[in-house]
């Protein structure tokens, strides 16, 4: 999954969101580690249209490495940590 563009996109964006001050602008009155960065912020980062970088984080909530949160009519997406280390001990053990 990895090798291939959109594998290396979703890597980037899993990467981002480890430390999620330090790659995204805070909005006012938000916690980007608390509360996660919309798909529109990633969107930015990336260099694409909201519904690219929408998709590329759907597919990860799918796989269960992200979390989502609803704030009003925004989602906010952050990582999970506890499933991420799970697929790493599976993948070390050779699955």
């Amino acid at each position: 999954m990895m090798g291939t563009p959109s594998g290396r996109m979703r890597q980037t964006i899993l990467e981002w969101l480890k430390d999620p001050d330090a790659n995204f602008p805070a909005p006012a009155r938000r916690d980007p580690v608390a509360t996660g960065v919309t798909a529109r912020a990633v969107a930015a980062k990336l260099g694409v249209r909201r519904r690219t970088a929408r998709a590329h984080l759907d597919f990860l909530t799918r796989l269960g490495v992200l979390r989502t949160r609803r704030l009003r009519c925004r989602t906010y997406y952050r990582r999970d940590e506890i499933r991420i280390a799970e697929v790493a001990r599976v993948f070390e053990k050779g699955w």
